[in-house]
């Protein structure tokens, strides 16, 4: 859609080996967002979402809580227009 958006969100904490991609992978497909979660070298994680804004917003504030095992500290967050590059919402390994 033309109103889509991008959200490029690094999240840091405690946030790799607590299910974090596979939980974050089931709310951006619920919320029928496309793009990529990946663990990145540095112990964060890196998501690529692409959408409407109101959900986008939906999955920014989930990433702000991550998974019950998670322990986020911060995201940084950047907003770009969509690249309609996704099928679909995949995790990245």
């Amino acid at each position: 859609m033309a109103d889509d958006k991008r959200l490029e969100a690094i999240v840091h904490g405690f946030v790799q080996g607590v299910f974090f991609r596979h939980n974050t992978r089931i709310e951006a497909t619920r919320l029928g967002l496309t793009g990529t979660v990946r663990n990145l070298p540095d112990g964060s994680v890196r998501v690529i979402a692409e959408g409407p804004r109101d959900r986008l917003d939906r999955l920014l504030a989930w990433l702000r809580r991550g998974p019950e095992l998670a322990d986020v500290e911060r995201v940084d967050a950047e907003w770009r227009d969509a690249t309609a590059s996704y099928p679909d919402f995949r995790i990245v390994r």
